[in-house]
């Protein structure tokens, strides 16, 4: 499990002491308390907080003076400041010097958690920071393309207090700067790794996998998995002129969250299938056993209806289920346009009733697929029937199937709302549904979900362009069987 985040807590003997001492372990958080400021120094120093929570008046001291000096030496530690009453001016001191938050009397435990968690999320933004840090610190090092002793010393100093691990390398992948966090993580002691290829100083398989894909560009999401369990995400940005950075940060706890989330909705939904089954069964032997009037038929067919879609979300749930634990091993030579012949043909009465043009273009002679063919039409059911779904009358849909070297591309484009921008890397998530969903559009948010996992159980990519009002794009890759 990942390591608790500690909290410092800076106050005078109170109730509100004594109220912050019991909410903090409550919500998971290390804890702990100084009382005077050497021992707040020593703190500091010593165990390099996740977050700290000072009082306006620390023993006899101002708060804001101390948080001051410790922003100077910590510039990116998240600090709270509390105060026995709120005054409007007090606090805008605070958030201008940089703090990151503000508490005040009274409070209730949800209030004390609710800030420090949001401090903490604040705090976790590593990548907008990185890049401004090193924009701004490195510009006169970019220009002589090298590091001085003493530059280099400076920028270590900031990165040396992040929470999450930094890797700053040059244009050759050799180690330039790594932090303390990279060091714990990989367990590297105190060796020396300047100068040095980062591929040879830490023995991953998953890292160099991420310095491979590193030669295409930015990267945004990588795991980095351990022995252990933990599990980090990893991005890759390149710094022009000097090489590049890879930031890490733990997100073991949500990989068990979702893991648990995972598993608690497989076993509720397998349990539901079957009472689901016997009240559809029922409702289809009320009709057998004498004549109904108008009202109750339509209420019955409704009733039909509801468990209908209730049932296709549950298999569609333990369809993913299956999928994300790798029982999806049935495999044989597939000719995708052979499949995509049946998906368009059942959805073709939707086709003519909104009279949407629906354009095919596949290329001659594609190449075979070692494929499952029951998921590869489970997969373009998903993607053609979105298109058709999304887009209005009178609109248009075109498929399209290429060959691109050893791999085949679909792609489905549709004249549907599009997707926002900020919300086009979250369409594959499990129940995840746009914000400008057309309204009457049923859905469970599962289908892409779905699609993801079979493209990736076949080693292949999908991804999404989209453009708002003007429809969207889902694309495929996948090997062919060589």
């Amino acid at each position: 499990m990942a390591k608790q985040d500690l909290i410092v807590l800076a106050l005078n003997p109170s109730p509100t002491l004594d109220l912050m001492e019991h909410a903090l372990p409550a919500a998971g958080f290390g804890l702990g308390i100084v009382h005077n400021r050497s021992e707040l120094d020593r703190a500091m120093q010593e165990s390099i907080p996740a977050l700290l929570i000072i009082g306006d008046k620390f023993v006899d001291q101002d708060g804001l003076s101390i948080s001051a000096g410790i922003l100077e030496r910590f510039p990116t530690l998240p600090i709270i400041l509390y105060a026995d009453k709120d005054t409007t001016g007090f606090a805008k001191s605070a958030l201008k010097m940089g703090l990151s938050g503000y508490l005040y009397a009274p409070l209730k435990m949800e209030d004390i958690v609710g800030e420090v968690q949001r401090s903490l999320a604040r705090a976790r933004q590593l990548g907008d920071w990185l890049r401004r840090e090193v924009k701004r610190t490195t510009a006169s090092l970019a220009e002589k393309a090298e590091f001085s002793e003493s530059e280099r010393h400076k920028l270590e100093a900031i990165i040396a207090n992040i929470q999450d691990g930094v890797v700053v390398m040059d244009r050759n992948k050799n180690v330039i700067l790594v932090n303390r966090a990279v060091r714990t993580i990989f367990n590297l002691g105190n060796k020396e790794l300047a100068g040095k290829p980062l591929a040879d100083v830490i023995s991953n398989a998953d890292l160099k996998a991420l310095l491979d894909r590193a030669s295409d560009g930015p990267l945004k999401y990588h795991e980095i998995n351990f022995d252990d369990g933990r599990v980090f995400n990893a991005q890759y940005t390149p710094i022009p002129k000097i090489g590049g950075a890879v930031t890490m940060q733990d997100i073991s706890y949500l990989k068990e969250l979702d893991r648990l989330k995972s598993d608690f909705i497989h076993t509720v939904s397998h349990d539901l299938r079957s009472p689901l089954t016997s009240i559809l069964g029922y409702t289809e032997l009320v009709e057998r056993t004498g004549p109904l009037n108008a009202n109750q038929q339509e209420f019955l067919h409704r009733l039909q209806g509801s468990v209908q879609h209730i049932t296709t979300l549950i298999n569609d749930l333990l369809d993913l289920g299956r999928l994300e634990a790798g029982f999806d091993t049935r495999r044989e030579l597939v000719q995708l346009e052979n499949v995509l012949k049946y998906s368009l043909d059942m959805f073709d009465t939707q086709v003519k009733k909104k009279n949407i043009k629906l354009t095919v273009d596949v290329a001659e002679s594609l190449k075979g697929v070692r494929a499952n063919p029951i998921r590869i039409r489970q997969m373009l059911d998903n993607l053609v029937g979105n298109a058709i779904k999304y887009t209005q009358p009178e609109g248009a849909v075109r498929v399209s199937m290429s060959m691109q070297g050893d791999q085949i591309i679909l792609k489905v484009d549709d004249t549907g709302p599009g997707i926002p921008p900020d919300e086009q890397g979250r369409v594959f998530e499990k129940f995840y549904r746009a914000t400008n969903t057309v309204d009457g559009v049923q859905g469970s948010g599962l289908g892409l979900a779905i699609v993801k996992s079979i493209v990736d159980s076949h080693q292949g990519r999908v991804w999404v362009e989209s453009t708002m009002g003007k429809g969207s794009s889902f694309i495929v890759l996948l090997p062919v069987q060589e």
